[in-house]
């Protein structure tokens, strides 16, 4: 079977049809990709590193062919698709570097004549369930940790954006060798075959809460190995800012690229009550300036949303927001463009913390303005959602950053800067945005991705 694909700035275009796998395959897939594994656990990992290397290569001079792929399926305006690629690379490149890093440590033995170490395996086969809205970066942050630490990879792309994961398998064709890394293209019923096979020694999940808790209850059953990089209700704390203008610029951004569909993206502005007027104002000016339209047009700033559900979930939030109180200072309308999916970005002001919209994730262009009085009242406010994946404070008093990165409930921490993770760094959440180790870098990926044993070595008489 296959499945066809439109473009959601203009959803009378068919941008692609691609081939699924059906569920009774999925033992096959597994037992290959086994297969290949014992074979690629052999190769030194400097030279799994350097063959990986060659890998990224080749996904590099595709990156045009990628990134229009990524705009025509899920409507990223083409320089964040060009983006997404450039930064995935980065994020490959520095897994790579790692290669000959030590993955290990000697201990002092308590026996005479004994050497004791710590060392640590490939942890064999890898499940990576991936989204739609990164249909790049984020199978690249699952395959290129998987393979330089020795593992193979089943890859299922999100079946809404399966183009860049198809041109990374041709890629893998030309430079891997053949079943190590395998792309299982498919709907849920797929994933659920995937994440409860027989065989799979790890899965890395990446999407929403409520699937999250069935790949953990599936993987339970077979006491696999989890990574789940989940939700988010991104706040910054805006308390004080030498320059106001750039600090709303970067929030601006942080929270519309991608059109607000990024789990990191920033949905909850807390200002201190004396900055709040400026900040709707500022924030409202931008969003009206915005270019709305397909993403491959160069004067779009702000593309389509993915589909009509996710256009009317937007929209169903701000229209109850407004009848709880909340006040539209832009946006909050449907844009009428060739029949595609467009939601005006949209700030919202007179928001209260225990308002739907203050607390649930929208996944859209919408951008609620919460004020506060004091600190403890913006902390209290920070933290009292379900969600911990990322969160900022724009402050140049001491005493608020310390505080914030004390008490901030959120796996990455921004200080005067944007929602943006680095390329090199752990991309980790806490409560309800992540479980098991934390993806992209850093050594959580390694233990994620490797299995620990330590050694008694007794030498020969």
């Amino acid at each position: 079977m296959t499945v066809e694909i439109r473009n959601p700035a203009n959803p009378d275009e068919v941008v692609g049809s691609f081939p699924t796998l059906a569920t009774d395959e999925v033992p096959s897939v597994i037992e290959a990709a086994r297969k290949a594994q014992r074979e690629w656990a052999k190769t030194p990992q400097p030279e799994r590193g350097r063959i990986v290397d060659g890998f990224l290569n080749g996904l590099q001079a595709r990156t045009e062919d990628i990134a229009r792929s990524i705009t025509r399926e899920m409507g990223k305006i083409i320089g964040e698709s060009r983006g997404e690629v450039n930064k995935a690379l980065g994020e490959g490149r520095a897994t790579t570097r790692r290669a000959s890093a030590p993955i290990g440590e000697v201990l002092p033995s308590q026996k005479p004549g004994t050497v004791t170490y710590s060392t640590r395996r490939p942890r064999g086969v890898i499940v990576g369930i991936n989204p739609w809205n990164f249909p790049f970066s984020t199978p690249v942050r699952k395959t290129i940790p998987a393979l330089v630490y020795g593992n193979a990879i089943v890859l299922k792309p999100s079946i809404s954006t399966p183009g860049a994961a198809f041109i990374m398998q041709e890629v893998a064709d030309a430079t891997l060798p053949r079943g190590i890394f395998q792309i299982a293209n498919g709907s849920g019923n797929l994933g659920a075959a995937l994440t409860s096979a027989a065989g799979v020694d790890g899965i890395s999940f990446t999407g929403s809460v409520g699937v999250g808790r069935i790949v953990a209850q599936a993987a339970a059953a077979n006491l696999t190995e989890i990574s789940l990089e989940l939700g988010g209700k991104n706040p910054v704390i805006l308390h004080d800012a030498s320059d106001l203008d750039a600090a709303l610029d970067q929030i601006y951004a942080a929270a519309f690229a991608v059109c607000g569909q990024r789990c990191t993206a920033i949905s909850r502005v807390i200002v201190r009550r004396e900055l709040e007027a400026q900040v709707v104002d500022g924030l409202a000016k931008r969003a009206k300036a915005a270019q709305i339209g397909d993403g491959l047009d160069p004067a779009t700033n702000i593309g389509p949303l993915s589909g009509e559900k996710a256009r009317s979930d937007v929209a169903g939030f701000v229209d109850r927001a407004v009848a709880a109180g909340a006040h539209v200072a832009a946006g909050g309308k449907l844009i009428e463009q060739n029949g595609g999916y467009f939601y005006a970005p949209t700030i919202l002001s007179e928001v209260t913390p225990d308002m739907e919209v203050a607390r649930d994730e929208v996944f859209g262009p919408v951008l609620a303005v919460i004020p506060y009085d004091t600190p403890d009242e913006a902390l209290h406010i920070c933290n009292d959602v379900e969600f911990g994946l990322s969160a900022c404070l724009y402050s140049e008093q001491t005493p608020m950053v310390e505080r914030f990165l004390a008490e901030a409930e959120s796996g990455m921490l921004h200080v005067n800067s944007g929602s943006f993770p680095e390329d090199h760094a752990p991309f980790v959440g806490v409560k309800n945005s992540s479980l098991g180790v934390g993806g992209s870098n850093g050594a959580s990926t390694l233990h994620f991705y490797t299995q620990e044993h330590t050694v008694f070595r007794k030498g020969q008489a």
